[in-house]
Order: C-alpha cells, then structure tokens, then sequence
C-alpha cells in the first residue's frame, strides 16, 4: 500500500481574489460572510457532509478493494483547524448539518475532539449546528460515552448482513461481533433517532430485507435500505445486480403494510410506517427514484476538496484558501484570518452554483466519479 497525493477528477483553482478585508478585525466572526447557499436551479444548501479519512476498518466489495489502495497522503488530509475553520464559514452561510463520514471517521486519532469543536459551531442566529455521523461501529463501544458528552447528536450505522460467512465475504473481514457490540451500545445510549443503513444486493443479501428491518425494530431502531451505486473504486458496478427500491417494498409488503411518511423535504430516504406506525423504514434510491431537485446537501472530502454531488467529475480545491493565501498587501495576521474566511466563503458559492439539476445516473453519458466512495465520503 502507498500513501500519495491523488489527483481526482477536475480540480477548480482554490484562491479568489482578494476582498477588501482590512475594515474586519482579527476576532470578528465569519457570520454574514453572505447568506445562504443557493444554485442556479433554486436549492437552498444546508447539509455539508465532512469525510475526515479515507481509511476504513472494512473492505466492503462495493466501496474498496481489499489490496493495493493508494491512500491518500497524510500532508494533505485536513488538520483539526481546517476542519473547523471551514465549518464556521459554512454555518455562517446557512449550512445547520454537519456530518461526518468516511473512510471510517471512528479511526481519526482525534475524533472526540472534532465532535467537540464542530459541535460549538452556530449559525448566524446563535443556534448551535446539528452533528451527525456514519459509521461501521466497530469502534463505537469505547469511544461513544466520550463522542455524546462532546455534542454527537446522531448515528447512522452500516450493516449490510446478519450472518457471519457473508459479512466475512461481503467486508473480507471478520468483524460481524464488532460491529453487532457497536450497534447494541447506541442502542443502549439516548441518541435518536438511530438509523441503521444497508445496502441492498442482488444475490448478496437480498433475502435478509425483512430480517434487517425486524434487527433494526429490536434495537429501537430504523433500518434504511440504499440502492447500491456506481461508486465502487474498481468501477465493477452493474445495473443488474442492484435491488431497486420497488423490490425492496415489495419484500417488505409481505411482512408489514407500508404507509407513506409524508414531508420528506430534502431528506435523503423516503419512508414508510410500519403497520401503521410509530416504526418506520426508509429507502435511498438514488438510482431508480432520484431526489437530486430538492438535494440540500455538499460534501467535503478529508483532502479539501469540496463537492457538489456524489457523482460530481469536478471539485473544488480548499487547500490553497487554508495554506497559500496570498495577502502581502494587507497586514498580518488579521488580513490572512480573514482573506481564508473569505476565499472559503467564496469556493462555498463557486461549488454551489456550479452544481448540474442532477447525477445523470440514468443518461448513457453518465461517468462514474473517479474517486471510490471511502475517499468521497459516505
């Protein structure tokens, strides 16, 4: 395995322009940097998801190779004060969710402290941002007591089987006990709502749907099914090893009576009561269902590079705004906090208005990103 700078996709020049700067003062905050974040076709952005490692515990088959990964180079992966820089701006753009993904953010060394810093962020009225994250879990029963008293707000864990010989085949590790032990201490915990995700494969796990969703009600907790997506790094994907959202309700009709939750907004998963409810279950079907007009959502990966969609060809580049301003003109360091601030604010608004009406999934010029999912971000 390697450890080198990965150049992805199309990456958009970092540094903008100066503003004049020098009315600001050094302990001034970025809020009213410039109001919310809106594109071209009307979507108001509020969520930014926040991958801090392109590492994972697990070799999923539809995220990772098992060998030979080329990771990305610890120089360019965000420092604790990148991170929290950069949502400070965003919140002061609108943004009121954060969530932190991967890789697997459970193994960033300082992890508790991310989830403390972001968790003091507030937006331009005082209230504090909402914290989320998606995890395999398998780290979670020593360090969750630890990640709630720093602000943790909510948890969305990946098990994509109950069996032991297909999560070996499925993850190439023997991880199934861990990852059981990680969703029992959430359950145990007061975060919810607790979601748990699985992917749905054809011939993989496609008859376990029913025996999640009763896992997930056992565990108060509610089970989301994902179509699987052209995401994978080996770009092996096929169409037709994809379980589409009907057939996942329709396997589940067969055990319980589905009812529309209405006022899905901007969420990710449709949902359904279960038996008339309060349980529910809900599907991600970006690929025959897409929700892509009302997406709400930009992503930051754990190499600075921002994101529009997750099948986005283009990114980006936050690095330079953090560690190259130029500002010789102006007087530092007050004019270097503040020229950040705003080239951040900036590069927020050029990813913002240049992101398409959709993913185009299902159009035959549709390319699939280069990056694999670990090194996007879930």
């Amino acid at each position: 395995m390697s450890a080198v700078p990965v150049a992805i996709g199309v990456r958009m020049p970092g540094h903008i322009a100066t503003a004049d700067a020098r009315a600001l003062s050094v302990d001034q905050s970025p809020v009213g940097l410039g109001g919310p974040l809106v594109d071209t076709h009307g979507r108001v952005h509020r969520d930014l998801r926040i991958s801090l490692t392109d590492r994972c515990s697990l070799r999923c088959t539809y995220c990772m190779p098992e060998q030979g990964n080329e990771w990305l180079a610890r120089s360019s992966i965000l420092t604790l004060d990148e991170i929290e820089r950069i949502a400070r701006v965003a919140a002061a753009d609108g943004v009121t969710t954060f969530r932190l993904t991967g890789g697997e953010p459970l193994l960033r060394a300082d992890i508790v402290e991310v989830v403390r810093r972001l968790s003091a962020v507030v937006g331009p009225d005082g209230a504090p941002v909402e914290l989320a994250m998606t995890t395999n879990g398998i780290r979670l029963p020593e360090l969750l007591p630890g990640l709630i008293a720093a602000g943790l707000g909510r948890l969305n864990i990946s098990i994509d089987t109950l069996r032991r010989d297909r999560f070996h085949e499925l993850t190439r590790r023997d991880r199934l006990d861990d990852v059981l032990a990680g969703i029992a201490a959430a359950a145990a915990s007061d975060l919810r709502p607790l979601k748990l995700n699985a992917v749905a494969m054809r011939d993989v796990n496609d008859d376990e749907l029913v025996d999640l969703v009763a896992f997930a009600l056992d565990h108060d907790a509610e089970l989301r099914f994902i179509e699987q997506m052209p995401l994978d790094a080996g770009h092996t994907w096929d169409r037709s090893r994809m379980v589409t959202r009907d057939e996942i309700l329709g396997a589940l009709s067969a055990r319980w009576r589905l009812t529309p939750v209405p006022g899905r907004g901007g969420a990710p998963a449709e949902r359904w009561m279960l038996d008339g409810g309060p349980k529910t279950v809900g599907v991600i079907a970006s690929v025959t269902a897409p929700f892509c007009g009302d997406c709400d959502r930009l992503r930051l990966t754990a190499d600075g590079q921002l994101r529009n969609c997750l099948f986005s060809t283009a990114e980006y580049d936050l690095l330079p705004a953090l560690r190259g301003t130029n500002v010789a003109e102006l007087v530092p360091p007050v004019a270097e906090l503040v020229e950040a601030d705003l080239s951040i604010d900036r590069m927020l608004r050029a990813c913002v208005r240049g992101k398409l009406p959709g993913h185009a999934i299902n159009d035959p010029s549709f390319l699939q990103p280069a990056r694999g999912m670990n090194a996007i971000g879930g």
